[in-house]
């Protein structure tokens, strides 16, 4: 009887709306929705619940897309994040729209969305409440009613949140959204924003279109990188109609630098990642939007085979990522995630392509073409990568060679940052290599140094000819001024071939700042450089997650301390020790803001070695005391990870963090 009047009801609210229930299905496999990962725009990387999260901000997204090419690029979906609503439903319990943000109503966005050959997109959680501190209604015990109402809308694309969830089993959560979508008629993308927690790559194939895998991005370098790697090790999962979800871009948002983000853009893409736009596009600049219009790049993506890149190689943060195409091509990154210059090689046949004289590779950042004998490689800055597209081609001799040149310089460990000091001197190599099966003719090298610095060649500085592998190594002594201070010191070189090709390179140096000579609080002192998972690392408070001085009183297990670092996993934070420091101590835990949730470790390293693991710690231990010996190290790093559980809540408290040094 009950089951009978749910179905009535559920039918006279699908006929109050306007929405035929006898409809083509959605949200089922084979649905034909999303099977290339979804492109679009979503506001919360760049507004978050801000005043400009308006209708007319959506509506003149929706006119950027079309006026600056986007949706010629590609990118469909303009998609609303939390904040849209009041707090509380209307008398009948339907979700209202801001009057204010939204005085049209959702409908009137939505239809001038359709009216550009646009699609659009809602949001709301499957809990009580959505995720903003203000509390807007969730759709949890609301399922069908929400989902009619976004069907009367003209929503095309739902991210269901996953907070205030009442402890409700997440299949079960998830599962009542998608039946209730499909009951509307309406073909609607799914994406689950779950985080991973219960991971649905495992079951979410025949519930949604997307599943979030991790935690929420940030738009910084390591959050990124984070975030990244827990993605790509879930390639097995994804595929046409259902995709791992990384998370949205930053690119644009400011938070990293060009070349971060042109590798965040291309890991996104090689991972069959959804392309969402999270900047401000009213305010983007030509550089954004040329990267985000990289068509090429793009092609990757969205390539209709659906493979997601798995990672052929990794050793010390020098990555290989292959993604085969469904023309038979593979596409190839390589990723350098360190810290200093390095060469990253593959082959054809290492990433499967059938023997062949040579091999066509397309540069999807230089749109240029070479070839190779088999060898593909590139010498990287730091955080850099190389997009390539490789192909067996008959054609293959009227593209020039392919030529890998760059500069490096040694580290105090792999991935360490490339230091010097000042009234010293040090060596660089330049090296230019000939991977094509035809040989380059008239090969000069060059490398300015700073101003004020000098750079002379130990070895030959050009070739007469290099054949298929053969390379030119230059080694130059490099005399650095006394008095420097500290900072980023940038050398810049290229090498020539004839005809006209040039190959640019640069490579940056640093200059750290005077190392401890006496006892002291960590905090107390200037870091060589910090990455944390969310926000800034903080002095003598906890972390905030978002803006410097927005933590508390660190406190562990109860206990109060007024000294301290405060991380956020997974975070990195390095000092310049010189070899004057022996001993580190610290009180490691999770801070206490975070009740109940958290789990992370804390690691203690001397250059290259790690000489202290708290091993796993959670909100329910004390404070853990942790010692290393850093006895003769140029470098220390303090270390937090995510406990393998992703970073939600891992407030990593370094108290009382103190150091042992002497002149």
């Amino acid at each position: 009887m009950f089951k009978y009047l749910r179905r009535v009801a559920a039918a006279t609210l699908l006929v109050t709306v306007g929405v035929s229930p006898t409809a083509t299905a959605a949200v089922t496999p084979g649905d034909g929705l999303a099977l290339t990962p979804p492109m679009g725009f979503n506001n919360w990387n760049s507004t978050h619940c801000g005043a400009e999260f308006t209708e007319a901000m959506v509506k003149g997204i929706a006119d950027i897309f079309v006026a600056k090419g986007l949706k010629d690029a590609g990118y469909q979906y303009v998609n609303l994040d939390d904040c849209w609503a009041l707090p509380h439903r209307d008398s009948s319990g339907n979700l209202v729209p801001d009057p204010i943000r939204f005085p049209n109503g959702i409908k009137a966005v939505a239809d001038y969305v359709h009216a550009q050959g646009l699609k659009f997109g809602i949001y709301t959680s499957a809990g009580t409440k959505t995720c903003n501190t203000a509390g807007f209604p969730g759709g949890l015990g609301h399922e069908q009613q929400d989902a009619n109402l976004f069907a009367s809308f003209g929503v095309d694309y739902l991210k269901y949140d996953n907070c205030n969830n009442q402890g409700v089993d997440a299949k079960l959560r998830y599962g009542a959204m998608r039946d209730a979508l499909r009951n509307t008629g309406r073909p609607i993308v799914f994406s689950l924003c779950e985080w991973g927690q219960n991971k649905p790559w495992q079951w979410a194939s025949d519930v949604g279109h997307l599943w979030r895998t991790t935690g929420d991005i940030s738009d910084n370098y390591a959050k990124m990188l984070s975030i990244a790697k827990q993605n790509w090790v879930l390639a097995p999962f994804a595929g046409p109609g259902h995709w791992n979800d990384p998370d949205m871009l930053e690119v644009g948002n400011g938070g990293m630098t060009a070349t971060e983000y042109r590798s965040h853009f291309s890991l996104w893409s090689m991972m069959s990642a959804p392309l969402l736009i999270g900047t401000d596009l009213r305010k983007a600049t030509p550089a954004t939007f040329e990267m985000l219009s990289n068509r090429e790049v793009i092609a990757i993506d969205q390539d209709p085979l659906g493979i997601q890149a798995t990672v052929s190689r990794t050793t010390n943060g020098l990555n290989v990522l292959v993604k085969p195409l469904q023309n038979g091509e593979k596409a190839v990154l390589l990723f350098n995630e360190g810290e200093t210059p390095n060469q990253i090689t593959t082959s054809a046949t290492e990433i499967g392509l059938p023997r062949s004289p040579a091999y066509r590779l397309r540069d999807l950042w230089t749109h240029t073409d070479t070839h190779t004998a088999n060898t593909i490689s590139a010498t990287l800055p730091p955080h850099a990568s190389a997009m390539f597209r490789v192909s067996t081609d008959r054609h293959w001799a009227t593209y020039p060679p392919a030529m890998d040149a760059g500069a490096t310089i040694a580290t105090v460990y792999p991935g360490a940052l490339p230091i010097v000091t000042p009234g010293t001197t040090t060596s660089v190599i330049t090296t230019v290599t000939n991977n094509g099966r035809l040989p380059a003719i008239g090969v000069d090298t060059t490398l300015t140094a700073p101003n004020g610095w000098t750079a002379q060649p130990q070895s030959s500085t050009s070739a007469i000819v290099l054949r298929t592998d053969q390379s030119l190594s230059t080694q130059w002594t490099i005399t650095v001024p006394p008095g420097l201070t500290p900072g980023k010191y940038a050398f810049t070189g290229a090498a020539t071939l004839r005809p006209n090709v040039t190959l640019p390179y640069t490579l940056d140096v640093v200059i750290p700042g005077a190392p401890p000579l006496a006892p002291a609080y960590l905090s107390d002192l200037k870091w060589l450089r910090s990455t944390n998972g969310f926000g800034p690392v903080e002095l003598d408070h906890s972390n905030g997650e978002s803006k410097p001085g927005d933590g508390h009183t660190m406190t562990i297990h109860g206990v109060t301390y007024p000294k301290g670092l405060g991380t956020h996993a997974p975070s990195v934070v390095e000092f310049y020790t010189a070899g004057h420091c022996t001993t580190v101590t610290a009180d490691v835990g999770i801070d206490d803001e975070k009740a109940g949730a958290g789990t992370a470790t804390f690691e203690i390293w001397s250059d290259g070695t790690k000489v202290a693991d708290s091993g796993l710690m959670t909100t329910k231990k004390p404070a853990q005391p942790l010692q290393g010996n850093i006895t003769g190290a140029t470098l220390l790093r303090l270390i937090t990870t995510d406990g393998g559980d992703g970073n939600n809540s891992d407030h990593t408290d370094w108290a009382n963090a103190h150091i042992t040094c002497t002149n």
